[in-house]
């Protein structure tokens, strides 16, 4: 397939996703299209914009993720984050917590297929960038054959440059948003057979991908693969985004060095009164399975949190990590 703009993404995480751990990722792949966390239209709209929506230049491409669903609200906030210089504005219509629900917004939309397509109308008449959706197969008692083609046909007609499908069902009464990630069993296929039933709608594939050997898999059926908790707690994965991919060298040849790149972002975070622990979290995961790991995680979770705490803790921790195969990466 040649669409190649969203062929391999982070997906957008509450809590983790923040802009720490998008120049984080970064650093270890140049190609992946980053996501910052749902931001609700209010939020956009009423709230401390400059702490909300700004991020390193180095980020590109990163879209901003928003939750919302009255059109004029979310042209008006698509419009300020692309005045914020992001590169996508994307619609979270697959968010099954009950703080979303009651807003209106995330999964609950799935219902309402028309009102998705007239947000996604608006802000392609605010916008010049690319407007996508991201959503679920259906929610509780929706048949996926019909619900996932219903919201497709209709944010299609509204102009959508790609959708991000989750593949699994998000079941609104009964599990917590905890077990909407896990419980409601993962149908692969119902994403490819949307993809084959609209061949010129960019489709990316989400939910449950554990590794880039599952990624490629994917790409034989779909335009690309969003990975979501795989590439935020083992984020040794994303160094090998590039050349498995796209064909490209990695930005560095290891896990360790990319720590020395994040440095001097680090010093400077510090300095405008950033706490070294906002920073350091995103990293716990880096060494997983390698001698040192332990020490590595405990180190930065003693001392990290420190009032003070300097990127010393950070030098201190990697040298708690042993050499041996401690910059691999794998698929």
């Amino acid at each position: 397939m040649k669409y190649q703009s969203h062929r391999f993404c982070t997906a957008p995480m509450m809590d983790w996703t923040d802009r720490h751990c998008r120049v984080f990722h970064r650093l270890m792949s140049r190609r992946a299209r980053l996501y910052t966390e749902m931001l609700t239209t209010g939020a956009v709209l009423h709230g401390d914009r400059a702490r909300l929506l700004s991020f390193d230049a180095s980020e590109h491409p990163v879209a901003l993720q928003l939750g919302g669903s009255n059109p004029r609200d979310l042209a008006a906030a698509a419009r300020i984050g692309e005045d914020f210089g992001y590169d996508e504005i994307n619609l979270n219509v697959g968010c099954p917590s009950d703080r979303v629900r009651d807003g209106s917004f995330g999964a609950c939309l799935m219902a309402e297929p028309v009102l998705v397509a007239a947000g996604v109308d608006a802000m392609k008449c605010a916008v010049r960038i690319p407007v996508t959706v991201k959503c679920r197969i259906g929610i509780d008692d929706q048949d996926p054959e019909i619900a996932l083609d219903l919201l497709a046909r209709n944010v299609v007609a509204a102009g959508v440059d790609a959708l991000i499908v989750h593949a699994r069902k998000a079941w609104l009464n009964g599990l917590s948003p905890k077990e909407n990630r896990d419980i409601p069993p993962l149908d692969y296929d119902r994403v490819y057979r949307l993809k084959a039933a609209m061949p010129d709608l960019p489709v990316i594939i989400n939910g449950g991908i554990t590794g880039l050997a599952e990624a490629r898999q994917h790409l034989m059926h779909v335009d690309g693969v969003m990975l979501g908790r795989a590439a935020y707690q083992e984020p040794w994965r994303l160094l090998q985004v590039d050349p498995e991919l796209f064909g490209e060298a990695a930005p560095h040849a290891g896990i360790k060095q990319v720590f020395e790149a994040m440095m001097p972002y680090i010093e400077a975070e510090l300095s405008r009164g950033t706490r070294l622990h906002a920073i350091t979290r995103h990293f716990l995961g880096a060494f997983q399975g390698v001698p040192g790991a332990r020490a590595f995680r405990r180190h930065l979770s003693e001392y990290g949190v420190k009032p003070g705490a300097g990127a010393k803790v950070l030098r201190d921790a990697l040298a708690l990590v042993g050499d041996w195969n401690a910059d691999r990466v794998a698929a």
